[in-house]
């Protein structure tokens, strides 16, 4: 059943928490977008900080269309922003040796070392937000907003 039918079913409770979901989201979004320190921390503006962590998470080489796979984004908007990357000296790109045509992303000790500066950057900003809130609630949080990022990815 989607919202719109629930909503039809007369469920004012569901239709203010959504509301307050919608509103709290585009608050959200624009303070994350207001927020200098946020958007661009040294050299890895949010994109390239969250390909950096991807190829990082996969041991720290990642091919090109898993990790478009991962983003729900074209090859060729991963390929271009791998490749500023790769003019920065954060990744390699190492051939596959099957497919000529293929290869992977490799970060580099540098590209390394950029993305912990700019992981512990970016802790310590949403450190300090949530710094009187219980261990509790920061956990339910997380997971909340982990479920919540999930749920884009059955949608796409």
């Amino acid at each position: 059943m989607s919202i719109k039918e629930r909503e039809e079913d007369g469920n004012p409770m569901e239709k203010r928490s959504i509301e307050t979901i919608e509103l709290e989201m585009a608050v959200l979004v624009r303070r994350l977008t207001s927020l200098t320190t946020y958007k661009k921390i040294g050299n890895l503006d949010r994109a390239a900080y969250l390909l950096l962590h991807q190829i990082a998470f996969h041991n720290g080489t990642a091919g090109v269309k898993a990790l478009a796979d991962e983003f729900q984004l074209d090859i060729s908007t991963v390929s271009r922003q791998a490749a500023a990357l790769e003019h920065k000296g954060y990744i390699t790109r190492v051939p596959d040796p099957v497919d000529g045509r293929a290869y992977s992303l490799q970060i580099t000790e540098t590209g390394g070392e950029i993305l912990e500066s700019n992981r512990q950057v970016r802790h310590e900003i949403i450190g300090n937000l949530l710094v009187h809130w219980s261990d509790e609630e920061r956990a339910t949080f997380g997971g909340l907003l982990k479920k919540f990022n999930a749920a884009f990815q059955e949608e796409g």
